[in-house]
Order: structure tokens, then C-alpha cells, then sequence
């Protein structure tokens, strides 16, 4: 074949089999005017244009725009997709985790107190039980008095939680109501009492009155 090859050309042998050959990977690499043109004509980078190496003949001898739309519609010259990174598998495995999977002593890194800190757990404790005491307050069921009391109660750790300061809530009104209750009684029997003696003395004195007469 170098034999035919020279005899061709005018060359000896030895030139012919010395000479480098050109490989296809190095003539795509001379051709950036074509990628460049691909690039512009397909609006994308040129890191997304594939020139086909088989046919780089073809395409080293495109020099103009026309000839390069020609080899884009032959298939020649293809605008790579754009690359996909699915977040598919992420989503599975959140969904997961919400139900508590993947969550045991190996996944774990960092201290309880770093994955969740004791001062925002007792933030959000705060938030929830003074939202329900201004709630209360607003809807009239607690007066101001009250409100101060469970809250000051509240900063001083005595609720662990919302079902906790509800059941002290009803408790302390049902003792206020009962104090009202005994307290009303109590007055009422000083009252009756004070009518009584009154009578008494009102009796007393009229049988001294007909008894002087």
C-alpha cells in the first residue's frame, strides 16, 4: 500500500511511512471556526456542539455559516442535551426520612445538642405558650391578672407544654370560682346573721317598752 502510495505521489518509501498521519481527534481539534459557527447558529456553549469524527473531512471544509446549517441538518454537527442531575432519589429519601427512616446512630453526625439545639426547643415551647395566653386574653378568658400570672409561670419552666398551662388554667379558675362561690356564701351568712340580731335586740326592746308600761 505505501508502495502504491508513493508511486503516486512522487515520494519514496520511506518518506511515505515516516510521515505522521493525521489522526481524526487532533483534526477536531483544529476545527473550533466550526464549532464556534455551531455554537452561534445553535445559541449554546461550545462545549454542547459534537462534531461527528467520522466525517471531519466534511466539516474541517464548512468556512461559512450556510455550509454549517447544511451539516446541522445532515446530522453532522449535534447540540449535545443538556446534562440532567435528578433530584429524584433525593426526594425518595427525604420522604423517607420523614417517616423516620435513615435515621439511627450511624447517619447521625454531630452532638444531640448540634443537630437540635436545647435553646430552640425551648424558643419554640415559649412561642407556642404565650401565643395561647394571648389568644385567652383576647377571647376574655383570662383577665390581665391571670394572663401576668401563667406567663411569669411560664418563663420560670413550670409548663412543659400547651396541654400542661391549658389544665393549670382551668384549675385556677375553677379555684377562683369556688373562692367566689364560698366567699358570696360567707357574706350571705354575716348578712343573715346581722338581720337576726337585729331582730333580737329590735324584740328585746319592744318587751321592755310594754313591760315599763
Amino acid at each position: 500500500a505505501q508502495a502504491i502510495l508513493a508511486q503516486g505521489s512522487g515520494l519514496c518509501i520511506r518518506c511515505v511511512a515516516n510521515a505522521p498521519l493525521v489522526q481524526p481527534h487532533r483534526q477536531l481539534e483544529a476545527m473550533k471556526l466550526q464549532k464556534r459557527l455551531a455554537a452561534e447558529i445553535k445559541k449554546c456553549g461550545r462545549g454542547r456542539i459534537w462534531l461527528d469524527p467520522n466525517e471531519s473531512n466534511e466539516i474541517s471544509m464548512a468556512n461559512s455559516r450556510f455550509n454549517i446549517r447544511k451539516l446541522i441538518k445532515d446530522g453532522l454537527i449535534i447540540r449535545k442535551a443538556v446534562k440532567m442531575h435528578s433530584r429524584s432519589r433525593v426526594r425518595k429519601n427525604l420522604e423517607a426520612k420523614r417517616k423516620g427512616r435513615h435515621t439511627g446512630i450511624g447517619k447521625r453526625r454531630g452532638t444531640k445538642e448540634a443537630r437540635l439545639p436545647s435553646k430552640v426547643i425551648w424558643m419554640r415551647r415559649q412561642r407556642v405558650l404565650r401565643r395561647l395566653l394571648r389568644k385567652y386574653r383576647q377571647q376574655k378568658k383570662i383577665d390581665k391578672h391571670l394572663y401576668h400570672f401563667f406567663y411569669r409561670h411560664a418563663k420560670g419552666n413550670m409548663y412543659k407544654n400547651k396541654r400542661v398551662l391549658v389544665e393549670a388554667i382551668h384549675k385556677m379558675k375553677a379555684e377562683q370560682v369556688k373562692a367566689k362561690t364560698l366567699l358570696e356564701q360567707s357574706e350571705a351568712r354575716q348578712e343573715k346573721a346581722k338581720l337576726q340580731k337585729k331582730k333580737r335586740t329590735q324584740k328585746k326592746e319592744d318587751v321592755l317598752k310594754t313591760g315599763g308600761k
